[in-house]
């Protein structure tokens, strides 16, 4: 007859070696939204960011994982959905669908709102009363199971123009340029770019600080089609400076596209055929701007003021390192012979809007 304490032995075994029989009913799967969802992994940050994809982590050498950036994440469906109501709480989707929940992340989002309120050029859709969610799907903010790397990856987004604008006026437009440009090239009128991320002071403080300029647009190639885009520059320690540019859909949207000059045989198309351009520069301590359509083309120096921020106080970086340019968002830059074509006046060939 065996003992009692070769029973509590062969006890201890058991459950040693078969916790899955009891932690299966323990444990609860994996919510949906969290294992998949951008929203929750903030995966497109972390997949720029990085050292293997020529990323800010090349000039910084701090990895990802040492910086607040990865808090930048929606911890649990609470974050949007939680509401209360008599005194409890419960789960509301009016609580997620109102757009000033969608802002408090969005910053750029609320940035370029602003601009276009103070400016008098409301974007064209929230002008008519849209909200975010009448464009953007659940399957966006939720997942659907597959772990994303951006949302520039193709299937990561629903949304896009020709699932309301199905009808498209056979404008002179529209007929040249055939299935070359994305609607965003011609419709989207200005981007807000954030100059002079200080990279320091992130990590230091836990701030942002940052330089906005607006009231410009860029180019690039992205899903084989020419799409606006933005660009962004940071400041490292050691006086490195990093630059990116992106496909980027700014929520500042005209009914009426660009004008053909806009684009065509323009001062910026010029410079950058020289080989060079000048995107912002000092003028009595104010940061100054070109404005326009400005071309993203590989190999042109684009030239910006970098300055360092300490207490408070910006200070222009005597002779800065060359900026890193690194192409994101799966987005590349235009070609050469692309840039040629921009540079051909459309008025010479009698082609009207």
């Amino acid at each position: 007859m065996r003992t009692f304490s070769s029973l509590v032995f062969t006890l201890i075994i058991f459950l040693g070696y078969n916790t899955s029989l009891f932690s299966q009913e323990a444990e609860k799967p994996e919510c949906f939204f969290k294992s998949s969802s951008l929203h929750y992994t903030a995966k497109g940050m972390e997949y720029w960011y990085d050292k293997s994809q020529g990323g800010l982590e090349t000039i910084t050498g701090v990895p990802y994982n040492d910086l607040g950036c990865k808090n930048c994440h929606i911890e649990s469906c609470d974050v949007c959905h939680k509401a209360e109501k008599d005194g409890k709480f419960i789960y509301s989707n009016e609580a997620a669908n109102n757009q000033d929940m969608c802002l408090k992340c969005h910053a750029r989002e609320a940035s370029i709102m602003k601009i276009n309120e103070k400016a008098n050029t409301p974007d064209v859709h929230f002008a008519a009363g849209m909200k975010c969610m009448d464009c953007h799907t659940a399957r966006e903010m939720h997942g659907d199971g597959i772990k994303y790397i951006s949302m520039k990856q193709q299937g990561a987004m629903d949304v896009n123009c020709e699932k309301c604008h199905e009808n498209i006026d056979k404008t002179v437009s529209h007929t040249i340029h055939g299935n070359k440009l994305d609607c965003k090239a011609c419709h989207v009128e200005k981007v807000v770019s954030c100059t002079n991320c200080h990279f320091e002071t992130m990590v230091k403080e836990g701030k942002r600080v940052a330089i906005p300029v607006s009231s410009w647009a860029f180019l690039m190639n992205y899903n084989n089609k020419v799409t606006s885009a933005n660009m962004q520059t940071f400041v490292a320690p050691g006086n490195k400076t990093f630059m990116i540019f992106a496909p980027q859909f700014s929520h500042s949207v005209s009914k009426k596209g660009k004008k053909c000059e806009d684009c065509h045989n323009t001062a910026n198309d010029k410079e950058i055929k020289k080989g060079t351009i000048k995107l912002t520069w000092l003028d009595s301590n104010k940061v100054k701007q070109i404005y326009g359509v400005i071309p993203v083309v590989d190999g042109v120096i684009f030239n910006s003021v970098f300055q360092n921020f300490e207490n408070g106080t910006w200070t222009p970086i005597i002779d800065p390192q060359p900026p890193k340019v690194q192409y994101v968002g799966f987005g590349t830059p235009l070609t050469k012979e692309q840039l040629n074509k921009l540079l051909i006046s459309q008025k010479s060939k009698n082609i009207k809007k």
